[in-house]
């Protein structure tokens, strides 16, 4: 697939070197930018662009200046490479978009339940209040509960029953 070539060393006969580096440019940004784009580079106008930028600060430099287009090829090519590589160190250590935030409205249903059941529990006895705060608030196990309220793991079973049935029924009720 050849191409145009440029010779952007200045030359003593009067050759037109930025009208020769235009030419190139016109005729090979669109297929260096599909290069870029086929090689999976996530801005591809921004590859063929920086392409031409490295070539024209090289242009003094290139061992053979007929060799342009390939030296444009590469250099895509390697900026592609690059870019891709890059993305992914940055996709690997893109820190977690944080957990979807409650609505103003779940958090006012949130707190209007909270308050039903603090008043449901105001009504219980005491002993089912406390079964139930030390069961479902400090998450204790039966033996704990027993301990704490000094009545056998039946009585506190038979407590926690009753509560919330009592709960269920005062909750029913306020709705």
């Amino acid at each position: 697939m050849g191409g145009p070539t440029l010779d952007l060393v200045d030359s003593d006969d009067g050759t037109d070197v930025a009208g020769d580096y235009t030419a190139l440019f016109a005729g090979q940004f669109g297929a260096m930018t599909r290069l870029a784009t086929l090689l999976g580079a996530d801005d591809p106008e921004d590859v063929a662009q920086e392409a031409f930028v490295r070539l024209h600060r090289r242009s003094r430099t290139l061992r053979d200046p007929h060799a342009s287009l390939a030296y444009l090829r590469t250099t895509v090519v390697n900026l592609s490479r690059s870019r891709l590589r890059h993305l992914q160190v940055v996709r690997r250590h893109d820190p977690q978009p944080p957990a979807d935030a409650d609505s103003a409205e779940m958090h006012a249903v949130r707190r209007e339940d909270a308050r039903e059941l603090v008043a449901a529990l105001g009504h219980l006895s005491a002993r089912h209040r406390e079964a139930l705060v030390l069961r479902y608030w400090l998450d204790l196990n039966e033996a704990e509960m027993s301990d704490a309220m000094g009545i056998s793991r039946g009585t506190v079973k038979s407590h926690v029953s009753r509560a919330l049935d009592a709960l269920g029924l005062l909750l029913e009720g306020s709705r």
